[in-house]
């Protein structure tokens, strides 16, 4: 059965009509107005970029495929046939644009006032918290916008879009209700774990290390399964607690203070644990890596804010269990040593060693006389330092936000002109022959480091 020229002419001008709305959407560099402060690193940028003239690029080929087949195959063809085929490019189109409008959401918002400088620095943050001690793995691009609701998110770099192409970039969703305080630090690096694991396949390697221990001949087997299932989770909130110290805590505890009955709510289907162990497991995983009493003070503030009285016997002697077996499980994963770590752990990466609470409240002392030091600090520890201040009663939550407010806004401005002198330090030594090291590097955000 042919297909008719009226038939013909619609499913023609159906595809041509697709083709010209794609030729309307440009790069997010012609589109989106931003002080340069607020810009995306460049490697975010044109990653970004790179993947949507990919998508278009790989469009318009299936849009010329199909026009050509029409016109080759219309005496043929049945117009049913014609019509699935549109329809699948159609599909396709808007999965195209669906992506386009993921990346369009996040980086319009740095073309707010302040929160536009604030997110870049937020992207200096969240790049310091992946630089690990020793390279282990080339750092991705990383977006951070903002979101309603009270908790973070991250759809990690390189996994799939809904397009079934994988993301080019790291995107951190982090809440606006937190911009601007310290907690901010705590979802963020919360979610850069998340990234941090599966680049260093965290996961699958302490699952590994679990496994027997759930499968022994033991009381305790079904509380190794347990951690087991809320692993993912845990390990993101061990990164935190490792990079910015009570910081972490606390912030966990803004997120998860919530009516009793979610605080309390147990589901072994969902990866996040239990909100009142989680805090008890962060205040142990601190006490871990930097042993001082405030993690017992903060276990016992939350116990005083949600006390287990009037929980149903089977929940209440869970809890106990749990909370009694948790120095065990946490030592496991200090000592845990992944392969991809190549004989090392966690807290010797993440550099513990520098953020131990005595040290923070020297520093906090030490820049309350020299504020510059502070600007010359990494922002992880800069952020580890405020929050232990705010903890031990040194800061006030005004003062704070004004800092943080101030610092993310320094560390947004440096990261632009640091690149800006890089580049143009590259346009002086190519004539030379010469590549610069910093250019060199995969990710340009390395060198917010410094003074």
């Amino acid at each position: 059965m042919a297909i008719d020229p009226f038939t013909f002419r619609m499913l023609e001008e159906e595809a041509r009509g697709l083709r010209t709305r794609l030729d309307r959407v440009k790069p997010f560099a012609l589109l989106e107005p931003m002080v340069p402060a607020a810009n995306l690193f460049p490697n975010a940028q044109s990653a970004i970029e790179r993947a949507l003239i990919d998508g278009r690029r790989e469009l318009r080929r299936l849009m010329a495929s199909f026009l050509a087949w029409l016109h080759r195959a219309r005496a043929a063809a049945t117009p049913a046939d014609a019509q699935r085929r549109l329809s699948i490019l159609r599909l396709r189109f808007h999965q195209v644009l669906n992506e386009f409008d993921m990346y369009s959401d996040v980086i319009t918002q740095r073309s707010e006032h302040d929160n536009g400088p604030w997110l870049s620095g937020l992207d200096s943050v969240a790049a310091d918290a992946l630089t690990l001690q020793g390279q282990f793995y080339e750092l991705p691009p990383v977006v951070c916008h903002l979101e309603r609701g009270p908790g973070a998110a991250i759809r990690r770099a390189r996994t799939r879009l809904p397009g079934g192409r994988t993301s080019p970039v790291a995107v951190i969703r982090v809440p606006r209700e937190r911009m601007v305080g310290s907690g901010i630090a705590s979802s963020l690096i919360h979610e850069t774990g998340h990234q941090a694991a599966a680049l260093i396949e965290l996961v699958p390697s302490l699952r590994a290390m679990l496994k027997p221990l759930k499968e022994q001949a033991s009381p305790d087997k079904d509380l190794w399964a347990i951690w087991d299932r809320w692993i993912s989770e845990i390990v993101a909130d061990f990164f935190s607690v490792a990079r910015v110290g009570i910081t972490s805590t606390i912030g966990l505890i803004g997120v998860v203070s919530l009516p009793r009955a979610f605080v309390f709510r147990v589901d072994v289907n969902d990866p996040h644990p239990t909100p009142w162990l989680r805090v008890k497991l962060s205040a142990a995983i601190g006490q871990a890596l930097y042993p001082h009493p405030q993690w017992a003070r903060i276990a016992a503030l939350w116990e005083e804010l949600y006390p287990r009285e009037g929980l149903d016997l089977e929940r209440r002697t869970l809890f106990e269990r749990l909370e009694h077996h948790m120095p065990q499980f946490v030592a496991r994963l200090v000592e845990h040593r992944p392969v991809r770590l190549r004989g090392q752990t966690l807290p010797d990466v993440l550099e513990v060693q520098t953020r131990a609470p005595m040290q923070l409240a020297l520093m906090f002392q030490s820049w309350s006389r020299a504020p510059a030091g502070m600007y010359r600090a990494r922002p992880t520890v800069v952020f580890a330092v405020l929050g232990q201040a705010r903890a031990d009663g040194k800061l006030s939550p005004e003062d704070e936000s004004m800092l943080i407010g101030k610092l993310l806004t320094f560390w947004a401005l440096k990261t632009t002109l640091d690149t800006s002198y890089a580049c143009a330090l590259t346009g002086e030594t190519l004539r030379g022959g010469t590549f610069p090291a910093a250019m060199r590097s995969p990710n340009p955000s390395l060198t917010i480091q410094g003074g």
